[in-house]
């Protein structure tokens, strides 16, 4: 090839390769302000592969905290108009962001994905109303608690199920990954049982009737049918009592000690009763009382 020719060649792939740089610029996660408006943009996209390793000093030098969410379990984490998360885990995860003076971007997870995405180093820490279980503790590192839990039972309010025994005859359904899940194939494993991938599945299966009662979070089930008439909780708490914590990358101690430190500052100001009624009293009612779950300063007692 002629000299002019490789010339112009070069010349042709510079531009090519500018132009895939400024692509790749403009292609990153959505992300929200610090001030917390939790808007997601597409929500789709992913952080950089390592992100779960990084420091909190890294993350500020970055400016963006990577943090994943469900989409579909208001009150706690919901995607409304299309770009913006809500709930009590979302405020949550903006005051962190806030007080790391960074952005924060939220990435849409389901129930069974959580400790993958630790794992994998997709996000720096998971916030999607996550229970603290010594099976999870053994992949992941969890923060001190914000909130406690037991399990729930809903069904139909023209057919109630209100007997824990009722549960040995029924068709129970619930979301695959959760610690229902978990704890239904140790202790329950006889019962007949159908699982769903999203908490929309399930909520829809139980409104088709291919179900009896949708077992999960008893926080979760009184929000349900606290909107939806139609359903009632008639089992409001069974199981054992759980804790519900942040979570972030097996051996990242340095993140880990920043959130505990976090919870102890947020608990002087009651920040998560503020919480509580700006997101979930509006569901609850006077049905569930602040201080039945909520957790100040990450002390379980």
């Amino acid at each position: 090839m002629a000299l002019s020719g490789i010339r112009k060649q070069t010349h042709i792939f510079g531009i090519i390769a500018a132009a895939a740089l400024a692509l790749a610029a403009c292609s990153g996660p959505n992300l929200s302000d610090s001030a917390g408006t939790g808007t997601a943009g597409s929500a789709a996209k992913s952080a950089p592969a390592t992100v779960g390793e990084r420091t909190p000093e890294q993350i500020k030098q970055d400016g963006t905290i990577y943090l994943a969410t469900f989409a579909d379990k208001s009150p706690f984490g919901s995607l409304v108009q299309g770009d913006t998360y809500e709930g009590y885990d979302i405020e949550y995860g903006n005051r962190i962001a806030k007080d790391l003076g960074v952005k924060v971007a939220w990435l849409p997870v389901d129930a069974a994905a959580r400790v993958e995405y630790l794992t994998s180093g997709k996000v720096d820490a998971v916030l999607a109303n996550f229970t603290v279980t010594p099976e999870r503790a053994q992949q992941v590192d969890f923060a001190n608690p914000y909130m406690r839990v037991s399990f729930g039972a809903v069904s139909p309010k023209e057919r109630p199920i209100t007997d824990e025994k009722a549960l040995d005859s029924a068709k129970i359904l619930i979301v695959k990954g959760t610690t229902q899940d978990a704890w239904i194939t140790a202790n329950k494993p006889q019962w007949n049982v159908t699982k769903y991938e999203q908490y929309a599945d399930v909520t829809n299966a139980l409104a088709d009737g291919r179900g009896d009662v949708w077992i999960t979070d008893n926080t979760e089930a009184l929000a349900y049918t606290a909107k939806n008439s139609a359903f009632v909780t008639g089992i409001q708490s069974f199981g054992e009592p759980s804790y519900i914590a942040a979570a972030v990358q097996k051996g990242n101690k340095e993140l880990l000690d920043w959130l505990n430190n976090e919870l102890v500052t947020l608990g002087k100001e009651k920040f998560f009763h503020s919480n509580f009624d700006k997101t979930l009293k509006p569901v609850y009612g006077n049905v569930v009382k602040p201080d039945d779950l909520v957790i100040e300063g990450g002390a379980t007692e």
